[in-house]
């Protein structure tokens, strides 16, 4: 590990327990001041020295469940991510506080002062990490405390590496040098620039290199105390979430599709339960206007739940099953096949997916609710009775589903979504590889905190599409 990630690894438990005295200090002075007593008269007096001893004895109670919450850990974490975890953190130490208090019958101690230390905590904390990792940025920025790495390899990708470090310094890599082949030229070479002490790593950036050459290699970086990366092959990119276990001491690897196992599964189901019960509380009333506009606009059913067939609407859901789907019709009665015959000459999507840019079916209302996904707000009533969740891969048609390549099922792993990070990320304008790719990397790195961003963004990327359709 980088001699600078360790450092600012190290500087976060100094500043958060500043952070936190701190807060806990804002908090004594913000109950006692003159202008909060005027409003509170103060009951019992409590003084400083003893308010401050007992405060530094909680903080090293929260420094301890701060780092059960993964806050010292020296993995890179994303800073919304990271906001997560020290709410998760200060939580659980106000928690400790309140027992405390109530354990010791102490009634007269201000609620004031423990719901303020609350939140002036996580605030504090906060800023202090986001100070670091400021910090950390500009000084990488400037190239100081760099790991300085030579590239081995003359795949393409070799060259994208060299260029995308040499381009985002912010990353924390200098390519000092490119050597295309391995032999014992470049043996010598890299011998030579351990000698001047300006080598730190080793990137083997050739996933087709022989065997013996990458065990090579590998043996001279362990016996220079070099850092060593290399790019995984095609097989073992295919999974990035791995178990292993042994079996009659023989070490066996199991593939996990997704976090969604276990309690992940069940935290993102309860989530669903509640969240979609209070939207739909929430959007009750755009619901009946809309059921009611759709009426009055065009002859049909209110929800697009049947074919012109008669038969029930399909759409694939978790582990390719299908499922009885329905949302606002915003189309003419009885035209929904002609996407794949009488309008087949329009503009469409590449990939699997048919999807018109400018669809004459659409009604007068149609095209209004389409521009701002209310007819999908149906759909919150498949997230409540568990046949679609929140957020996830959009639902595509049993046709559709069809054509999907190999790689394509891996979306299926899941329930669909009404939202999802393709949606916030580009909406229809995506490309469907494109969409996958993105669907795919929600489904390996799903948690709580992700589909409660994506969910807050979803508003915000309906309102872009909106004004980039109309040249806003």
């Amino acid at each position: 590990m980088r001699r600078i990630d360790l450092s600012f690894t190290a500087l976060k438990l100094p500043f958060d327990f500043l952070a936190l005295l701190g807060a806990a200090v804002t908090a004594y002075a913000l109950r006692f001041s003159k202008s909060f007593t005027v409003i509170r008269p103060i009951l019992t007096q409590v003084p400083f020295s003893q308010y401050l001893v007992d405060a530094c004895l909680f903080v090293i109670i929260w420094i301890i469940l701060f780092a059960l919450a993964g806050l010292y850990s020296t993995q890179a974490r994303r800073a919304w991510s990271e906001l997560g975890r020290i709410v998760l953190g200060a939580t659980a130490g106000i928690m400790v506080v309140i027992s405390t208090v109530f354990f010791r019958r102490e009634v007269t101690t201000s609620r004031f002062i423990i719901l303020a230390v609350w939140g002036i905590a996580i605030l504090y904390v906060w800023i202090g990490r986001l100070l670091l990792r400021l910090t950390r940025y500009a000084l990488l920025r400037a190239k100081i405390g760099h790991q300085r790495l030579v590239i081995i390899g003359n795949s393409r990708a070799a060259q994208e590496l060299a260029s995308f470090y040499k381009t985002h310094p912010s990353i924390g890599y200098t390519v000092i040098k490119t050597i295309k082949q391995w032999n014992g030229a470049a043996e010598q070479e890299l011998q030579t620039l351990m000698e001047r002490g300006v080598l730190d790593g080793i990137l083997l950036a050739d996933p087709e290199i022989p065997k013996n050459q990458a065990l090579d290699i590998i043996a001279f970086a362990e016996e220079h105390h070099l850092a060593f990366r290399y790019l995984a092959d095609l097989f073992a990119a295919s999974f990035t979430r791995i178990e292993v276990s042994t079996a009659g001491g023989i070490p066996i690897i199991e593939v996990k599709r997704t976090p969604l196992d276990g309690w992940g599964r069940i935290s993102k189901r309860a989530f669903d339960l509640i969240v979609s019960a209070i939207l739909l509380t929430i959007f009750s009333p755009i619901i009946l206007m809309t059921a009611i506009a759709i009426k009055l606009d065009s002859r049909g059913r209110v929800l697009f739940s049947r074919l012109p067939d008669d038969s029930k609407t399909e759409r694939i859901g978790e582990g390719g099953r299908p499922f009885h789907y329905f949302k606002f019709r915003s189309m003419r009665e009885g035209e929904h096949f002609a996407r794949y015959d009488a309008l087949a000459h329009l503009d469409v999507r590449h990939g699997p997916l048919v999807k018109l840019k400018h669809d004459p079916r659409v009604t007068g209302v149609g095209r209004f609710i389409r521009k701002w996904s209310i007819d999908e707000l149906p759909e919150l009533w498949l997230v409540l009775v568990g046949r679609m969740s929140l957020v996830g891969p959009r639902p595509h048609l049993p046709e559709e589903v069809n054509k999907y390549k190999p790689h394509h099922r891996r979306v299926l792993a899941i329930k669909p979504g009404i939202t999802g990070l393709a949606q916030i990320s580009g909406r229809s304008d995506l490309d469907f590889e494109d969409e996958v790719r993105l669907d795919t990397w929600y489904i390996e790195n799903w948690s709580l905190w992700l589909d409660l961003y994506i969910l807050l963004k979803t508003p915000w990327a309906v309102i872009a599409h909106r004004q980039a359709e109309e040249g806003v």
